[in-house]
C-alpha cells in the first residue's frame, strides 16, 4: 500500500507503527454552521480509507474533532443572540444528522475542543517550559524560529514568510510569524481558568492535544483538505514536536478542493452549497459515488447536472446487482464456492486491491467494479442450466456487494424515490420562474418581486441574465 506524502511530497509505501492496525486524525468542522459539499469530501474520503483498511483486516483507530470554540462561533452566536453552548450544539446535531444519509462510520471518536481545555493547558505549559513559547499580557504565542523545521510541510522557507508577513503593529509578538495558543479574556466571550489568566486555546493547538490524547505522540496518519497544510498543520507538526518529542504523523494525506466553476468551495466567500440542501435532491449514496470518481487529491468540479449523471450511473449499478440478486434467489438448489474458488472473480477483488493500494485510486477500483458487472452480466445468459455458473455469480454478487457497500460506504437501494422527487422541485421552480417571466413581460412588477422574494425565503436565490433568461442556486 502506497500514500502520496504531504510532508515528503511523493509515493511512500505504508508502514504502520503496530502491525495490521492503523492510527488516523483527520480535521473535523468548526461547528458554526451546517457543513457544506467541501466540508463532507474529507469525511467521505478518510472514512473510505477506514474502510479499506478494515477490509484489509487492519484495526483502525480513528479519530475526527470538533472546534466547538472559535471566533467564528462566538460572532455567530451574537448574530442569533445564542449561547456559544446552544450554537455548537445546534450545529454538532445538524453534523450527525447530515453524515448518517452518507453512510458514515459510526466508531469514529469525535472529542470536543471544550472538553479537553485541560489538557490543551498542559500542552501550552510544555511548550513553555521546553522554551518554544512565551506569554505576553495573558497571550502565549509559539516562537517559529525556535523550530528549525518549521516549513517543512508546505515547503515554505521561514524567511520568505517573515518578508511576506504583515508587520504586527502591537509588537506583542517577538515576530510577526509567532502564532497564538492561547488568547486572553475578551469582553462576551466564553473563557477558561488558565495559569496565564483567563482566556481560550487558539485553534491549532486544539487539534495536537487531542492528537496526542487519543492516539500518542506518534501515530499513523493525519488528514484533512488542502487548505489546512499551513498554517494549520505546519503549526500541528511545530507544536507537537516542540511539546512532545515525537514524529507526530508519520503519513500526511489531504484531499483536493470541491470546486464550483473552478474557485473553491467556501463558506467565506459564500461560494458554497450546504450538504444538507443537496441531500433534499440527492441521496447520500450519490453523494458518495460521486466524489469516489475522482481520485481524492484532485480537486473535484459540483454541478447538479455532475450529480445527476451520477446518479444514473449508480443506478445502473443497482438494477445490475438486483438482477445478479435475483437470479440467485431463483435457484432451489444450495449453492456453494467462493470467491476464491473462481479465478476471475479473484482477479477482479486483486485489480481492485491494486486500484486501492496506489494512493487510495477509487475511480480506477470504480473501473475494475464497472468491469466485473459486465462480466457478471455475461454469466446470467448463461446461467440458466448451469449449477457452476450460478455459484460464480454469486460469488461474484457478494464480491461486488463487499466492495460497494463495506469499502465504498454505498447501499445498494434504490433512487428512483431521490429522482421523482428531485425532477418535480424541478418542474415546478421552472414553472414559477415561466409564470415570473410573463409578469415581467407584462410589467405587472409586483407578482414578479414576490415569486422572486417567496423563492428566496425558501432558500431558493434566482438570477437575471442579460438575454432575459434566468437561473436558480439553493443557498442557506
Amino acid at each position: 500500500m502506497e500514500f502520496y506524502n504531504t510532508l515528503s511530497n511523493k509515493l511512500e509505501k505504508f508502514l504502520p507503527l503496530e502491525k495490521n492496525k492503523v492510527k488516523m486524525y483527520v480535521c473535523g468542522p468548526t461547528v458554526y454552521n451546517y457543513i457544506h459539499l467541501g466540508n463532507a469530501r474529507p469525511i467521505i474520503v478518510f472514512d473510505i480509507l477506514a474502510r479499506y483498511f478494515k477490509y484489509k483486516n487492519y484495526e483502525v483507530e480513528f479519530v475526527q474533532n470538533f472546534t466547538d470554540i472559535d471566533d467564528k462561533i462566538i460572532n455567530r452566536a451574537n448574530e442569533e443572540k445564542l449561547s456559544c453552548e446552544e450554537i455548537t450544539k445546534k450545529y454538532i446535531d445538524g453534523f450527525f444528522e447530515d453524515v448518517k444519509k452518507l453512510n458514515i462510520l459510526s466508531d469514529v471518536k469525535r472529542p470536543k475542543v471544550t472538553e479537553n481545555i485541560y489538557e490543551i493547558i498542559e500542552t501550552i505549559k510544555k511548550l513553555i517550559d521546553n522554551g518554544f513559547a512565551y506569554e505576553k499580557d495573558g497571550d502565549v504565542y509559539f516562537e517559529v524560529k525556535k523550530y528549525s523545521e518549521y516549513g517543512k510541510l508546505s515547503n515554505q522557507k521561514v524567511d520568505e514568510l517573515e518578508a511576506g508577513a504583515r508587520i504586527d503593529i502591537s509588537k506583542i509578538k517577538r515576530n510577526p510569524l509567532d502564532f497564538v495558543l492561547w488568547k486572553s479574556k475578551k469582553e462576551n466571550e466564553p473563557s477558561y481558568e488558565s495559569p496565564w489568566g483567563k482566556g481560550r486555546p487558539g485553534w491549532h493547538i486544539e487539534c495536537s492535544t487531542m492528537s496526542q490524547k487519543y492516539l500518542g505522540d506518534t501515530f499513523d496518519i493525519h488528514g484533512g483538505g488542502q487548505d489546512l497544510i499551513f498554517p494549520h498543520h505546519e503549526n500541528e507538526i511545530a507544536q507537537s514536536k516542540c511539546a512532545y518529542h515525537g514524529n507526530f504523523a508519520n503519513y500526511w494525506l489531504h484531499n483536493g478542493f470541491v470546486q464550483i466553476d473552478g474557485d473553491k468551495m467556501s463558506k467565506s466567500t459564500g461560494n458554497f452549497f450546504l450538504l444538507r440542501e443537496i441531500l433534499e435532491k440527492f441521496s447520500g449514496n450519490v453523494i458518495r459515488f460521486f466524489m469516489v470518481s475522482t481520485h481524492y487529491r484532485k480537486p473535484i468540479n459540483f454541478s447538479f447536472e455532475a450529480l445527476k449523471d451520477t446518479r444514473k450511473t449508480l443506478e445502473n449499478v443497482i438494477n445490475a446487482m438486483k438482477k445478479f440478486e435475483d437470479a440467485i434467489n431463483l435457484t432451489k438448489e444450495n449453492l456453494f464456492g467462493n470467491k476464491n474458488s473462481f479465478e476471475k472473480i479473484k482477479e477482479f477483488d486483486e485489480k481492485f486491491v491494486l486500484a486501492m493500494d496506489e494512493d487510495m485510486n477509487t475511480p480506477q477500483a470504480l473501473a475494475t467494479i464497472f468491469e466485473q458487472i459486465k462480466y457478471t452480466n455475461k454469466l446470467l445468459t448463461k446461467f440458466e442450466d448451469r449449477k457452476d455458473v450460478i455459484c460464480e455469480i454469486k460469488s461474484s454478487y457478494e464480491s461486488l456487494k463487499n466492495k460497494i457497500e463495506n469499502v465504498l460506504g454505498i447501499k445498494l437501494e434504490s433512487e428512483k424515490k431521490f429522482e421523482k422527487s428531485s425532477e418535480l422541485t424541478d418542474k415546478l421552480i421552472d414553472l414559477l420562474l415561466e409564470v415570473r417571466k410573463d409578469a415581467r413581460i407584462e410589467k405587472n412588477f409586483k407578482l414578479s418581486d414576490k415569486i422572486r422574494d417567496s423563492l428566496k425565503n425558501l432558500g431558493i436565490e434566482i438570477k437575471d441574465a442579460k438575454d432575459g433568461s434566468t437561473s436558480y442556486n439553493f443557498k442557506e
